[in-house]
């Protein structure tokens, strides 16, 4: 490649990196659309694998993908705002025993109590949740009277499943339109490395999502044994941050062990708190996912928390859904780079 054309390519990256970032909140159902066509792609194959033609096999996937959507969307959703509503009605009563109880045994201890001037602190957190309360009302009175910006969200919540339904139909197709794109001299190569990403990607998306889902179900199953009012609440959460390893492992402890406290003002929920989040580490460590993400593609923490906040820094929630699916393409690529200089001139 002559420099003039090293030249181009390096200007026409940039041309169309900024132009991803200009276009990016337009682009963003359409990220999300793509990204649903790409994880149940694989389905739909199986079921062509049955006999099925295209057409049916997609049909009986996005209708699954639906079902499951408006499931989540009207089951899981409102016991979620209703726990979220518990929580904040329950927030004086839980910030007076914390004054009670804790610091009175700070206070014995020798250490510092006024951090922990309970007065102040509801007394901030009732003027800001009033202000939030104002300002929501403002939006949502602003939202109403401007037909554009809810004529944009209906579109958006429109256009997602039919852009999938589309994407995934023709999803094989626009894989051959792309390889048809590829320089002859090249493509083997480039063939060779997508495969590999796509591997990676498919293990590690498609696995880890199982691997979230599983742990958000056995944490809310557990903390409801124990009878703690927020258990969806807490399981949901430390099972969405469970990408990061030990992470959801140290959250999960935090607010449950703390929710626990406070509803019973006993230690031993808290204990089984512990033990609850201890066994789904044990199910996770040896069943989860060696079963659907395998140990040999696993990002490092510190990769994957640099990833997502350099995704949602540059490019917001899309750049959030892209980060981790980088991440994996770029180790793939990386390895490559790390094998081609062991084996160059370079090194020897």
């Amino acid at each position: 490649m002559s420099d003039s054309n090293k030249l181009f390519t390096l200007i026409a990256i940039a041309m169309l990196g900024g132009l991803f970032y200009l276009l990016t909140p337009v682009l963003m159902p359409f990220f999300i659309s793509a990204l649903l066509a790409y994880l149940a792609d694989p389905i739909v194959d199986k079921l062509e694998e049955k006999k099925l033609s295209r057409t049916l096999s997609v049909s009986i996937v996005f209708g699954v993908l639906l079902l499951v959507g408006l499931l989540l969307l009207l089951v899981l959703l409102p016991l979620l705002t209703a726990q979220i509503a518990a929580l904040f009605k329950r927030l004086p009563d839980y910030l007076s025993l914390i004054q009670t109880s804790l610091v009175p045994w700070l206070n014995s201890a020798g250490l510092p109590v006024e951090l922990f001037d309970m007065s102040t602190v509801k007394e901030s957190l009732t003027n800001y949740w009033a202000e939030v309360g104002q300002v929501a009302s403002g939006v949502f009175s602003t939202m109403t009277r401007s037909g554009l910006v809810v004529l944009q969200w209906l579109v958006n919540l429109f256009l997602v499943p039919v852009v999938t339904f589309y994407l995934l139909r023709d999803w094989d197709i626009l894989v051959a339109r792309f390889r048809e794109l590829l320089p002859p001299k090249y493509a083997h190569k480039i063939i060779d490395l997508s495969l590999e990403c796509d591997e990676m990607l498919a293990e590690f998306i498609r696995g880890q999502l199982m691997v979230m889902f599983a742990l958000a179900s056995i944490y809310t199953i557990g903390l409801a044994m124990i009878g703690l009012e927020l258990a969806l609440l807490v399981g949901v959460i430390a099972g969405i941050v469970s990408f990061v390893p030990y992470l959801g492992l140290i959250v999960g402890i935090g607010l449950a062990g703390t929710a626990a406290f406070l509803q019973f003002h006993e230690w031993l929920p808290v204990i089984l708190v512990v033990v609850v989040f201890g066994i789904a580490q044990v199910v996770e460590a040896v069943v989860l996912t060696p079963r659907f993400v395998g140990e040999r593609i696993g990002l490092h923490p510190v990769a994957v928390i640099f990833a997502v906040l350099a995704g949602g820094q540059l490019f917001g929630f899309t750049g959030v859904l892209l980060a981790l699916p980088a991440a994996a393409v770029i180790m793939v690529l990386l390895r490559h780079t790390h094998q081609r200089y062991l084996n160059s001139h370079l090194y020897s």
